[in-house]
C-alpha cells in the first residue's frame, strides 16, 4: 500500500496532499528559538510536532532525502535586553541558552535537524538580500534604517487570509518617524554603542528579525522549497513578512509551498507565554518527569488544536507509558513500519489517532508473543518513546520516589501485622499511604509484593 501524506496548508487554509518539488531533495524550514531565555513547554510543542513530521517524511521518502533546517536567532532586541538584565555578555547568554536548548532536545529525544544555522553567521547574506530589495525598489533607506515597503507587494496578507488594514488594526506595529507607512517593516537598523553591530552600506547596525529566516532558508533550501513551519503566533507578522521580502528579492511567485502552524499550549485556557508569566520551562520537568512522558503529553492533542496543560495530563501519560513498559522488548531486527500503522500520522499528523493505534497494538502485544511485542515497541520508538530500557524506566521512577525501599518494607510489615490483628482499617490506611507515595502493593500467594505505580 502506498499512502499519500496530507497536511493542512495555511496558505490555502485547507488540507492538501503533500507533493514535493523534488522527491530526492525535500526541504523543510522551521523557525527555531530566539535564545534569550530557556525554552518553555509552549516552545517544546513545535519542536515535537515538526520532529514527527520529519520522521514521517524520512519514513516515506528516505532518511537522506529530507533537508530539515531549524534556525537559531542569536541577535535580537530580547537577547540584548536579557543580557543587560542578567549583567552578562550577549555571547555568554546565547551560548548558555543554546546549550540548554540542545539539552532539552535530547531530553525530548528529538532527531537532530540537517542544519541548525545561527543568524549571526549569515549577516553577509542578509546584507545582500537587503541590497537586492533596494535595487528592485521594494525597500527604502531613511536615516540609516532600511524598510520593506509593504504596499509594493500585492499578495501581502495572503497567508493570514486578511486584508492589510485588518492586519495593521489587530497587531502591534512598530511606530517610527523613519517609515513611509506604519505597516512597513525594518530590514536593517543602526545599533547603539553597547549593542552588536556589523558594517553595512547603511552604516553599522543589525538586521531585522524577519530577514534572518529569509536569508538562511535561501542559503540552505533555495529560493522555493516545500514546507515552512512554526507556531501559529508567527503567521503575522513574521511569516507574512518572510514571504514578502523573499518573493520580492528572489523574483518568485512562491516562497514555500506548504505552511504548517501548531496551536498554542494553554493553562486554564490562557495562552502560555513569557509575557504573561504563566510558563513552565522544560528544564523544570527534568528531575521528576521522564522526557518521554512530557513528549507523549505534547502529542495528546492534534497540533491544530490548543492543548490545555494540567497535572492530570502528565499523570495520565506517565501511567500510559508505565503500562506500555509491561510488554517492553529490546529492539528487534525489524526496522520499518508498514504505512497502515503510520496512517494517522500521514493524515495531517494526527497524533491522537496514532496514540489510539498504539493502544490497539499494546492490547495485541499483551495477548501475543514476541513478534507482537516487538512491533508495538517499534511503533512507540517511531515517535521517540519507549526509547529507554525497562530497567532505566524503573530506575528513574525509583529516583523520584518520596520514600526509600527500607521504609516501604517497614510499612508493609506494619500492614501485615495490622491484618494479623484483624485491624483492616489500619491496614487500608497504610496501603493508601504507600499509594500516595507512588507504591502499589499486591497480596499474592500468601506474600505482599510491591511495585511502582
Amino acid at each position: 500500500m502506498n499512502k499519500d501524506i496530507f497536511l493542512t496548508n495555511n496558505l490555502s487554509n485547507k488540507k492538501e496532499k503533500f507533493v514535493p518539488l523534488d522527491k530526492e531533495n525535500i526541504g523543510m524550514y522551521v523557525c527555531g528559538p530566539t535564545v534569550y531565555d530557556n525554552p518553555h513547554i509552549g516552545n517544546a510543542r513545535p519542536l515535537v510536532i515538526f520532529d514527527i513530521l520529519y520522521k514521517v517524511l524520512k519514513s516515506k521518502y528516505g532518511h537522506n532525502k529530507i533537508n530539515y533546517i531549524r534556525n537559531i536567532t542569536d541577535v535580537d532586541d530580547k537577547i540584548i535586553k536579557s543580557a543587560k538584565e542578567k549583567n552578562i555578555s550577549i555571547s555568554e547568554l546565547t551560548n548558555n541558552v543554546i546549550k540548554d536548548f540542545n539539552d532539552d532536545c535530547d531530553y525530548l529525544n528529538l532527531d537532530n535537524p540537517t542544519q541548525e544555522p545561527k543568524a549571526t553567521d549569515h549577516i553577509d547574506l542578509m546584507i545582500e538580500m537587503i541590497s537586492s530589495l533596494l535595487e528592485k525598489d521594494f525597500a527604502y533607506e531613511t536615516n540609516s534604517h532600511v524598510y520593506f515597503e509593504v504596499s509594493k507587494f500585492e499578495d501581502y496578507g495572503k497567508l493570514s487570509n486578511k486584508k492589510l488594514e485588518d492586519l495593521i488594526a489587530g497587531s502591534r506595529i512598530e511606530v517610527s518617524e523613519n517609515k513611509k507607512k506604519s505597516e512597513d517593516f525594518v530590514l536593517w537598523k543602526p545599533s547603539k554603542d553597547d549593542e552588536p553591530s556589523w558594517d553595512s552600506p547603511w552604516g553599522k547596525g543589525r538586521p531585522g528579525w524577519h530577514l534572518e529566516c529569509s536569508a538562511m532558508s535561501k542559503k540552505y533550501l533555495g529560493d522555493v522549497f516545500d514546507i515552512h513551519g512554526g507556531g501559529i503566533d508567527l503567521i503575522f507578522p513574521h511569516h507574512e513578512n518572510e514571504i514578502a521580502q523573499s518573493r520580492c528579492a528572489n523574483d518568485t511567485k512562491v516562497f514555500a509551498n506548504y505552511w504548517i502552524h501548531n496551536a498554542f499550549i494553554t493553562m486554564s485556557n490562557e495562552k502560555m507565554a513569557k509575557s504573561t508569566g504563566n510558563i513552565l520551562k522544560i528544564k523544570d520537568f527534568k528531575d521528576n518527569v521522564d522526557g518521554q512522558v512530557l513528549k507523549l503529553a505534547l502529542m495528546s492533542a492534534h497540533y491544530k488544536q490548543p492543548l490545555d496543560w494540567n497535572k492530570k495530563l502528565l499523570e495520565d501519560c506517565k501511567n500510559t507509558i508505565d503500562k506500555w513498559y509491561e510488554v517492553y522488548l529490546p529492539s528487534s531486527e525489524k526496522t520499518f513500519l508498514d504505512e497502515d500503522i503510520l496512517s494517522p500520522l500521514y493524515d495531517d499528523l494526527n497524533t491522537p489517532g496514532y496514540i489510539a493505534k498504539l493502544h490497539q497494538l499494546y492490547d495485541k502485544a499483551l495477548k501475543g508473543g514476541n513478534e507482537e511485542k516487538s512491533l508495538f515497541v517499534l511503533a512507540c520508538n517511531f515517535i521517540g518513546i519507549l526509547n529507554k530500557t525497562k530497567k532505566e524506566w524503573i530506575e528513574f521512577k525509583k529516583k523520584n520516589l518520596s520514600i526509600n525501599e527500607d521504609a516501604i518494607l517497614e510499612m508493609i510489615a506494619l500492614r501485615n501485622k495490622a491484618r494479623e490483628d484483624n485491624n483492616y482499617k489500619e491496614a487500608d490506611i497504610i496501603r493508601d499511604k504507600l499509594l500516595d507515595k507512588g507504591v502499589l502493593i499486591e497480596d499474592k500467594d500468601g506474600k505482599t509484593i510491591w511495585k511502582l505505580k
